[in-house]
């Protein structure tokens, strides 16, 4: 008896599973988009393409010489050093 009762169990929970994958692949009147009425995306996404047609394209800067790696670590150590410098008590005891 209790195998007759899973199985019937069993079988009603599939069909209830199959009648809902059924409904969810059909569209439903009330939540489908309306084709008459106005997206507001769509007019923000025409706005903002007519803004960046009307600017002109932005001028890349001029590129700076690059330093070597040797050049740009004695600045550091340079800097550091004044920094320490500064840090540092005047001794006039």
């Amino acid at each position: 008896m209790r195998r007759l009762l899973t199985w019937v169990v069993v079988t009603l929970g599939i069909a209830a599973i199959v009648r809902r994958l059924r409904r969810r692949g059909q569209v439903d009147e009330t939540t489908a988009p309306v084709a008459d009425q106005d997206d507001p995306a769509d007019e923000l996404r025409q706005k903002l393409a007519e803004s960046r047609s009307d600017e002109p394209p932005a001028e890349e800067p001029p590129a700076a010489p690059e330093a070597s790696v040797e050049d740009r670590r004695a600045d550091v150590h340079e800097q550091g050093r004044s920094t320490l410098d500064e840090m540092r008590e005047p001794t006039d005891t």
